[in-house]
C-alpha cells in the first residue's frame, strides 16, 4: 500500500470540504487540545524544525521586498555573490518574530535547530560557481561573536528566551572540524592551529580524521594537546573591538579551572559552552563528526552537559524541564539499519552513541521512505526497541547540503510529510517541507538550490504546486506534526499493526512517568464515514479525538466512527480523558 494514492484525495478534502458540523467539531476541539506547558517532551519523538537563519525570515526586509536596503550586508560584504550564495535578509530576529505569531506552535515543532550564528568570514571564495559568502553558518571567524548579518548578542537572548517561553527548545548547531577559509580579507589561522593538507581520502580512520575536509577549508588541529597563543587576527579583531583583555581574562579563567592544556580543541570547547551560559541553548546539533576523534567529542559533551546543569541552577525560571544536555550527529552516510556501530572505511567501526550523541541524523530516511508505510514503521520500531534500544535517530527527507532528497520535485508533499511525521524516531523538517518550497532555483548551482529564501510569499498567495495549493500541504503538515507534539507514542513508543485494509496500526509508549497510546488509520475511504476498530487500545466509553478531522467519538463495541471522509485519522483520548 502507498500513501500516494490518497495525495489528492486529502488535498481536495482540505481546501473543499466545508460541511458546518465539521467546522464546528474543529473549533471545538482546538479548544481542547494540549498545550505546550502540559505535554510530555521527549528527544526521542521531537519535532525538529531546521533553517538556515539568512534563509529563513527578516520580519520587515524580505529579500522579495522591493524597499530590500541591504542592512543585512555586514562587515564590507556586498551584493555580488553567484545565485543564493550570498546574505539575503534572513536574520535572529525573523526566527523570534515567527515563534510569537505561533508559526512553529501550530507545526507541532518543539525545537529549532539553528544553523551557527557565529560570525563569519568576511571576505567570499570565489571558484567555480562564483563569489560564495558564509551566510550559512559554517566558516566561523570568531567563534565568540554573533554575526551582525544575523543580529546581535540581544537579538540571540530574545530568539532563546521567547523559545523557551512557547515550550520549543534550541539545538545550535557546533562546528569543531573547521573554521572558515581564507580569503583577501581573512588571514589563515596558524599552522598550530590548522592544517591544510593532506585532504581527506575516506581510505580509513586517520584518511577522514587528520586532514582536511576539503580543499581550502582549514581542518582544526583537534588531536593536539599542544599549547597554543591566539590566533593573531583573534587578538588584532578583539583589540580594535575594545574586548581583548576581558576575553583573555576568560580564557585564562577557564583554563586555570578545567586544567585543561591551552590547546586548538579547549578553546573551541569553551567558546562553544559559551553560547549555553550565556543563552541556555538546550543542545548541540554537531557538524561533520566523523571528522574529529570520537574521544573529542566525549569530553565536549560532558563538558556542555556540566554548563548546561550550571545555566539551568542558574536560571530554573526560564529552563523548559530537567533532561540532560542533549546532542545529535551528523555523521555524514549513517543510516539506521547501521545500528550503534557505524563503518568507516578501513575495517573499522565507530560507536558515536558511546561518544557523547544521543542520536545520529539517519541519511537512510530518504530511501527507506520509498516503501510502503507498514514495511518502514515496523522495521523502524524494531531497529529502534532492537539494537538501538535506548537510543534515537533524526529522520529527515531533505536538508541544507543532501542532494538525493526525498521528492526533490515536490509532487508528494502531503505523503512526504505523513511518512517523515508518523515514523518512529525524531523528526527534522527542514524549513520549506512543510510548504513545498521549490528546490529547482534557476541559475543557482550545487547545493545553493536547497537554499533559497523561505517561500513566504508562495504560501500567502495559496499557490498551486503539481496540483496542490500550498496552504494545504501547510494544514496537513501542521494536523501531523500537532499530533506528534502531543502524544510522546508517536515517535517514541513501539509500534504494531492492526489491520491491512484499511491500514491501521498503533504505538504505544510507557516508563515509569509517561503513558501514552494512539491509534492511526490510512487509506480510508473518502466517500463515507468509516468506522475504525480500536478494541485492545481504549475501552468502551472512552472518548476519543481524531486529531486529523478535529471530532469526538465515543467507544462502542470496540469502534469508534468520528464522522469525518478524511482519508487519514490520528485518534487519542480526548482532553477531558486525560483529566
Amino acid at each position: 500500500m502507498k500513501l500516494i494514492s490518497f495525495r489528492c484525495s486529502i488535498a481536495l478534502l482540505l481546501s473543499m470540504f466545508c460541511c458546518p458540523f465539521v467546522l464546528a467539531a474543529e473549533s471545538a476541539a482546538s479548544s481542547t487540545q494540549q498545550t505546550s506547558t502540559n505535554t510530555p517532551f521527549l528527544w526521542d519523538n521531537a519535532t525538529v524544525y531546521f533553517l538556515l537563519t539568512d534563509r529563513f525570515y527578516h520580519p520587515h526586509n524580505q529579500k522579495s521586498d522591493q524597499q530590500n536596503t541591504h542592512t543585512h550586508l555586514a562587515y564590507g560584504r556586498k551584493d555580488d555573490a553567484a545565485r543564493l550564495r550570498g546574505f539575503m535578509g534572513g536574520n535572529l530576529a525573523g526566527i523570534t518574530a515567527r515563534i510569537k505569531d505561533g508559526y512553529f506552535e501550530k507545526l507541532g515543532v518543539n525545537a529549532i535547530w539553528l544553523t551557527p550564528p557565529v560570525e563569519q568570514i568576511h571576505g567570499y571564495t570565489d571558484e567555480g560557481s562564483g563569489k560564495s559568502y558564509g551566510f550559512h553558518g559554517y566558516w566561523a571567524a570568531d567563534f565568540t561573536s554573533v554575526d551582525a548579518s544575523l543580529g546581535t548578542s540581544a537579538d540571540m537572548r530574545e530568539l532563546v528566551e521567547t523559545a523557551h517561553a512557547h515550550g520549543i527548545r534550541i539545538l545550535l548547531d557546533v562546528v569543531m572540524n573547521h573554521i572558515g577559509p581564507a580569503t583577501s580579507v581573512d588571514p589563515l589561522w596558524p599552522s598550530d592551529w590548522v592544517r591544510t593538507a593532506p585532504i581527506c581520502t575516506y581510505k580509513d580512520i586517520p584518511s577522514t580524521v587528520s586532514c582536511a575536509l576539503v580543499k581550502g577549508l582549514p581542518d582544526i588541529r583537534t588531536e593536539s594537546n599542544a599549547n597554543v597563543d591566539l590566533p593573531p587576527s583573534l587578538v588584532a579583531k578583539w583589540t580594535a573591538e575594545g574586548r581583548y583583555e576581558r576575553e583573555m581574562q576568560e580564557l585564562d579563567a577557564f583554563f586555570k579551572r578545567t586544567g585543561y592544556p591551552r590547546a586548538p580543541r579547549y578553546y573551541l570547547m569553551k567558546w562553544h559552552t559559551d553560547w549555553i551560559r550565556k543563552y541556555g541553548v538546550d543542545g548541540f546539533r554537531a557538524d561533520t563528526v566523523k571528522h574529529v576523534e570520537p574521544e573529542v567529542w566525549k569530553e565536549f559533551q560532558q563538558f556542555a552537559s556540566a554548563t548546561y546543569e550550571e545555566w539551568k541552577r542558574k536560571h530554573p525560571t526560564e529552563k523548559l524541564g530537567d533532561e540532560p544536555f542533549y546532542m545529535t550527529a551528523e555523521v555524514y552516510g549513517y543510516s539506521i539499519d547501521q545500528g550503534q556501530n557505524f563503518a568507516m572505511d578501513g575495517g573499522s567501526t565507530i560507536n558515536f552513541f558511546d561518544h557523547g550523541f544521543n542520536s545520529l541524523i539517519n541519511f537512510g530516511f530518504k530511501s527507506d521512505a520509498n516503501k510502503d508505510p507498514e514495511n518502514l514503521f515496523s522495521h523502524y520500531s524494531a531497529q529502534l526497541t532492537g539494537a538501538l534500544k535506548n537510543k534515537s535517530v533524526l529522520n529527515y527527507i531533505s536538508s541544507h547540503d543532501d542532494m538525493q532528497p526525498l521528492d526533490v520535485d515536490r509532487q508528494h508533499a502531503i505523503d512526504a510529510g505523513t511518512k517523515l511525521l508518523l515514523s518512529p524516531g525524531a523528526a527534522q523538517i527542514y524549513y520549506g517541507d512543510e510548504t513545498a518550497r521549490d528546490l529547482h532555483v534557476s541559475g543557482a548551482e550545487g547545493d545553493a538550490s536547497l537554499r533559497s529564501m523561505m517561500n513566504w510569499d508562495e504560501l500567502q498567495n495559496n499557490v498551486i504546486r503539481h496540483g496542490v495549493a500550498i496552504e494545504d500541504v501547510l494544514t496537513h503538515w501542521q494536523k501531523l506534526g500537532k499530533f506528534r507534539h502531543d502524544h510522546v507514542a508517536v515517535g517514541a513508543g513501539v509500534h504494531q499493526k492492526l489491520s491491512d485494509h484499511p491500514y491501521i496500526f498503533k504505538r504505544s509508549y510507557s516508563d515509569q512517568h509517561i503513558t501514552d497510546k494512539v491509534v492511526v488509520a490510512l487509506d480510508l475511504p473518502t466517500t463515507q464515514f468509516t468506522t475504525i476498530a480500536v478494541q485492545g487500545v481504549f475501552e468502551n466509553g472512552q472518548i476519543l479525538r481524531d486529531y486529523y478531522s478535529g471530532h469526538t467519538a465515543v467507544v462502542i463495541d470496540g469502534k469508534v466512527n468520528f464522522q469525518s471522509k478524511y482519508p487519514i485519522a490520528l485518534i487519542a483520548l480526548a482532553a477531558q480523558e486525560l483529566k
